[in-house]
């Protein structure tokens, strides 16, 4: 069997930022779709009011490794990372907050 990596991105938001993340994804660049390894990516909304999740499929670590080091990476999160920084300059929380956790794809 084909090896595959996979990355899940839990996605943490404020209720009032909710509707503004789901903008930021409907309008996104695209940049990781330009990534050697990259697959597909699915953004998955909670029906209970629990994390979003953003799952990405890649060849191999290496290859989800070097997305998050590239530009590409700065390029598709500008927007978010952009609406982190203002919160925190006006003394407020971070409207949303991110933790990845990363699988290999044993079954299909």
């Amino acid at each position: 069997m084909e090896k595959n990596f996979v990355a899940i991105n839990y996605i943490s938001c404020k209720d009032h930022y909710k509707g503004r993340f789901e903008e930021l994804f409907a309008t996104r660049a695209g940049a990781i779709d330009r990534l050697p390894g990259f697959k597909n990516m699915e953004v998955l909304k909670p029906q209970d009011g629990s994390d979003y999740l953003i799952v990405s499929h890649w060849d191999n670590e290496e290859s989800f490794k070097g997305w998050t080091k590239s530009p590409e990476f700065i390029e598709g999160h500008k927007r978010g990372f952009e609406d982190i920084k203002l919160a925190k300059e006006k003394g407020e929380e971070p409207p949303m907050s991110s933790s990845f956790k990363t699988y290999e794809v044993i079954a299909r």
